[in-house]
């Protein structure tokens, strides 16, 4: 199973388990994922599970501000790939298809990403 990693915004580090259901997020309190955003739509993305292709997808739910894969705005249902970042509104989403035993370990997944970006300084 994949999972979601809030990278940029104010939700900055929390992660959502995304399991074989279609999950959607928007800034709806009703929706699975919420992100608490001005520029997200009540019903902003789907992400759901194609069971026949055995992959996930993301599909742009008529949003304002539209959705964009790695820098690319989406207009169709969109199949994502491990590492995928996801701009909708002012947040930025991190696709991964690792599944997580717990919070904990999910976090050190992400703590150990963002050490990868770190500039190297020279002396």
């Amino acid at each position: 199973m994949a999972s979601v990693f809030v990278i940029s915004g104010e939700q900055k580090g929390e992660y959502y388990p995304l399991g074989h259901r279609t999950n959607v997020v928007g800034r709806d309190e009703a929706v699975t994922i919420q992100i608490r955003d001005d520029l997200v739509s009540r019903k902003h993305l789907q992400i759901h599970y194609d069971h026949g292709r055995e992959q996930y997808f993301a599909f742009d739910m008529k949003s304002k501000h539209g959705v964009f894969i790695n820098d690319g705005r989406i207009a169709e249902e969109t199949a994502l790939a491990d590492g995928d970042e996801i701009l909708v509104g002012r947040t930025t989403l991190l696709f991964t298809l690792r599944d997580f035993d717990d919070y904990e370990s999910a976090l050190s997944h992400y703590k150990k990403r963002g050490e990868r970006f770190r500039p190297t300084h020279m002396q």
